[in-house]
This record gives C-alpha cells, structure tokens and sequence, in this order.
C-alpha cells in the first residue's frame, strides 16, 4: 500500500517537472501537488525528488545561495543571473565530444551553467547608477 502511495506521488511530481519550464523549488512543486493531493507532506516531496533524480528521471540544477531547483532531463543548460538567481534554458547543442577531448576522460555527463544579469537586473543596475 505504501508503495503505491509513493509511485502515484513520484508519477505527478514527475509530470508538473516535465509540464514546467520554470525550473520549479520542492516548495512550488509541494504547491503544485497540493492541488491533487491535498494531504501531502512536504517530505513525500522530497524524498520523491531525490528518488527522481536519484534514478536520473529529473534533474536538479544547484545556484550557490539558492533553494535547488528541478528540471527536465532534456539535454540543455543554463543562464543563471548572478544578482537575482533567475534560471532560463539555453540550447548550446551536446558538448560532451568536446569536453572529453580537452579533460582527456570519458564523461558521463554534464551541467553547464552560464552567469548573467538578467534584464531587470541591469535595468535596476542602471537606474541606481544615475
């Protein structure tokens, strides 16, 4: 009976992920879920997450200072603004040919992440400077 409590928590999870383009918190998702489950904890979330990625379903993008955030496993990186901790996608194409060549190792895979400031932010930069 528990386990499919879990699978039926982890499948929803799976899909608001999948579904979102916003590079969700385990707090939004806990939100999201709510909606279906109403009775669900917050641990259920996270045990449920870390299973997900775990079992490499999902993908969990870390910005030092900030909540970790989940993503599709769809090959892509990252833009992530250094003032406001904004995460938009970016499609480079698959670097892993070139990666192995210059560390001269197999790789199994990897998490770009690119530093910016938004346009907000260099707008809210701008406006304090004059």
């Amino acid at each position: 009976m528990v386990l499919m409590v879990v699978t039926k928590y982890a499948k929803k999870i799976l899909e608001i992920v999948e579904s979102s383009r916003s590079h969700m918190t385990a707090e939004q998702i806990f939100e999201q879920l709510r909606i279906t489950y109403p009775k669900v904890v917050l641990a259920t979330v996270y045990n449920n997450l870390n299973r997900l990625w775990d079992e490499n379903r999902i993908r969990k993008v870390s910005v030092e200072g900030m909540a970790d955030r989940y993503d599709r496993i769809v090959r892509h990186d990252h833009l992530v603004c250094k003032r406001c901790g904004k995460l938009l996608d970016v499609d480079l194409g698959d670097l892993t040919v070139q990666l192995e060549q210059k560390a001269g190792i197999s790789i199994l895979s990897y998490d770009l992440k690119l530093l910016y400031l938004c346009e907000e932010c260099r707008t809210n930069t701008k406006q304090k400077g004059t």
